[in-house]
Protein backbone atom coordinates (compact mmCIF):
# COMPACT_ATOMS: atom_id res chain seq x y z
CA UNK A 1 0.00 0.00 0.00
CA UNK A 2 1.69 2.89 -1.28
CA UNK A 3 2.06 5.83 1.77
CA UNK A 4 0.62 9.46 0.80
CA UNK A 5 2.71 12.79 2.00
CA UNK A 6 0.63 14.39 4.60
CA UNK A 7 -2.21 11.77 5.03
CA UNK A 8 -2.38 10.48 8.37
CA UNK A 9 -3.66 6.84 8.44
CA UNK A 10 -7.72 6.32 10.19
CA UNK A 11 -6.05 4.64 13.33
CA UNK A 12 -3.88 8.11 14.43
CA UNK A 13 -6.69 9.67 13.81
CA UNK A 14 -8.89 8.22 16.30
CA UNK A 15 -6.08 8.11 18.69
CA UNK A 16 -5.57 11.68 18.87
CA UNK A 17 -9.30 12.63 18.89
CA UNK A 18 -9.69 9.78 22.17
CA UNK A 19 -6.39 11.20 23.89
CA UNK A 20 -8.08 15.00 23.31
CA UNK A 21 -11.10 13.56 24.54
CA UNK A 22 -9.61 11.92 27.45
CA UNK A 23 -7.51 14.93 28.43
CA UNK A 24 -10.54 17.21 28.57
CA UNK A 25 -12.66 14.95 30.79
CA UNK A 26 -9.65 14.32 33.30
CA UNK A 27 -9.62 18.20 33.11
CA UNK A 28 -13.11 18.68 33.88
CA UNK A 29 -13.49 16.59 36.91
CA UNK A 30 -9.88 17.72 38.37
CA UNK A 31 -11.70 21.15 38.29
CA UNK A 32 -14.92 19.85 39.97
CA UNK A 33 -17.22 20.65 36.36
CA UNK A 34 -17.65 17.34 35.81
CA UNK A 35 -18.76 15.64 39.20
CA UNK A 36 -16.75 12.44 39.62
CA UNK A 37 -18.24 9.07 40.18
CA UNK A 38 -16.05 8.84 43.55
CA UNK A 39 -16.03 12.45 44.76
CA UNK A 40 -17.90 14.11 46.87
CA UNK A 41 -19.80 17.52 46.15
CA UNK A 42 -18.83 19.63 49.25
CA UNK A 43 -21.05 22.34 48.97
CA UNK A 44 -23.99 19.35 49.32
CA UNK A 45 -21.69 18.16 51.64
CA UNK A 46 -21.42 21.34 53.81
CA UNK A 47 -25.19 22.06 53.17
CA UNK A 48 -26.20 18.93 55.08
CA UNK A 49 -23.72 19.91 58.20
CA UNK A 50 -25.23 23.05 58.86
CA UNK A 51 -28.37 22.32 60.34
CA UNK A 52 -29.17 25.51 61.11
CA UNK A 53 -28.89 27.03 57.10
CA UNK A 54 -31.01 27.86 54.45
CA UNK A 55 -32.61 29.99 51.76
CA UNK A 56 -34.95 33.05 52.28
CA UNK A 57 -38.05 31.80 50.18
CA UNK A 58 -40.40 35.41 51.15
CA UNK A 59 -40.15 38.45 53.01
CA UNK A 60 -43.91 39.43 54.21
CA UNK A 61 -43.93 43.22 56.06
CA UNK A 62 -47.12 42.13 58.13
CA UNK A 63 -49.35 45.04 59.77
CA UNK A 64 -51.59 44.54 62.75
CA UNK A 65 -54.16 46.83 63.58
CA UNK A 66 -54.07 48.08 66.81
CA UNK A 67 -56.46 47.51 70.16
CA UNK A 68 -59.09 49.61 71.01
CA UNK A 69 -58.94 50.41 74.98
CA UNK A 70 -62.44 51.73 74.29
CA UNK A 71 -60.89 55.51 75.10
CA UNK A 72 -61.58 56.44 71.51
CA UNK A 73 -64.95 54.81 71.09
CA UNK A 74 -65.75 57.03 74.07
CA UNK A 75 -64.02 60.23 72.74
CA UNK A 76 -65.23 59.88 69.66
CA UNK A 77 -68.84 59.03 70.65
CA UNK A 78 -69.02 62.60 72.96
CA UNK A 79 -67.77 64.37 69.98
CA UNK A 80 -70.30 62.97 67.92
CA UNK A 81 -72.69 63.92 69.88
CA UNK A 82 -71.95 67.59 70.12
CA UNK A 83 -71.95 67.68 66.50
CA UNK A 84 -75.17 65.73 66.13
CA UNK A 85 -77.33 68.40 68.87
CA UNK A 86 -76.18 71.30 66.37
CA UNK A 87 -78.48 69.36 63.28
CA UNK A 88 -82.31 69.32 63.34
CA UNK A 89 -84.58 70.00 66.32
CA UNK A 90 -87.06 68.40 68.13
CA UNK A 91 -87.09 64.47 67.46
CA UNK A 92 -84.73 64.97 65.01
CA UNK A 93 -81.92 66.37 66.94
CA UNK A 94 -82.49 63.84 68.98
CA UNK A 95 -82.30 61.03 66.08
CA UNK A 96 -79.06 63.03 64.91
CA UNK A 97 -77.57 63.38 68.50
CA UNK A 98 -77.80 59.69 68.73
CA UNK A 99 -76.15 58.68 65.31
CA UNK A 100 -73.39 61.29 65.33
CA UNK A 101 -72.83 59.28 69.32
CA UNK A 102 -72.70 55.96 67.86
CA UNK A 103 -70.67 56.93 64.25
CA UNK A 104 -68.31 59.29 66.13
CA UNK A 105 -67.84 56.11 68.96
CA UNK A 106 -67.03 53.59 65.93
CA UNK A 107 -64.96 56.15 63.47
CA UNK A 108 -62.96 57.29 67.58
CA UNK A 109 -62.14 53.10 67.87
CA UNK A 110 -61.23 52.59 64.34
CA UNK A 111 -58.78 55.65 64.87
CA UNK A 112 -57.47 54.55 68.01
CA UNK A 113 -56.85 51.31 66.51
CA UNK A 114 -54.53 52.93 63.67
CA UNK A 115 -52.43 54.47 66.09
CA UNK A 116 -51.51 51.79 67.68
CA UNK A 117 -51.29 49.40 65.00
CA UNK A 118 -47.76 47.34 64.38
CA UNK A 119 -45.85 46.10 62.02
CA UNK A 120 -43.30 43.25 61.41
CA UNK A 121 -41.38 40.95 58.53
CA UNK A 122 -42.49 37.40 58.30
CA UNK A 123 -39.29 35.74 56.42
CA UNK A 124 -39.62 32.67 55.19
CA UNK A 125 -36.76 29.99 55.18
CA UNK A 126 -36.28 26.66 53.37
CA UNK A 127 -33.65 24.99 55.33
CA UNK A 128 -31.43 22.71 54.16
CA UNK A 129 -33.00 19.63 55.18
CA UNK A 130 -35.79 20.49 53.66
CA UNK A 131 -38.37 21.81 56.44
CA UNK A 132 -39.24 25.51 56.63
CA UNK A 133 -38.90 27.81 59.70
CA UNK A 134 -40.53 31.33 59.85
CA UNK A 135 -38.72 34.22 61.47
CA UNK A 136 -40.60 37.31 62.76
CA UNK A 137 -38.64 40.24 63.21
CA UNK A 138 -39.67 44.48 64.12
CA UNK A 139 -37.19 45.52 61.64
CA UNK A 140 -35.89 45.24 57.68
CA UNK A 141 -34.01 42.09 57.84
CA UNK A 142 -31.54 43.16 55.36
CA UNK A 143 -31.72 40.55 53.16
CA UNK A 144 -33.45 39.51 49.84
CA UNK A 145 -35.30 36.35 48.65
CA UNK A 146 -32.50 33.74 47.70
CA UNK A 147 -30.30 34.90 50.34
CA UNK A 148 -28.67 32.52 51.82
CA UNK A 149 -28.73 32.79 56.01
CA UNK A 150 -28.24 30.83 59.02
CA UNK A 151 -30.49 31.14 62.00
CA UNK A 152 -28.59 31.92 65.27
CA UNK A 153 -30.78 32.27 68.42
CA UNK A 154 -34.25 32.73 66.64
CA UNK A 155 -32.47 35.73 64.48
CA UNK A 156 -31.16 35.45 61.04
CA UNK A 157 -27.28 35.80 60.43
CA UNK A 158 -26.07 35.86 56.48
CA UNK A 159 -24.95 32.10 55.71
Amino acid sequence: MPATEGSSSPIVKIAAVAVIIFAAVGVGMMTGIIPGAGSKNTAQEAAKECLNCGVIESINLVELKGEGSGAGAVAGGVLGAVVGSEIGAGRGKTLAEVAGAAGGAYAGNEVEKNMKKSAHFRITVRMNNGSVRTITQKTDPGFRTGDSVKIENGTLVRG
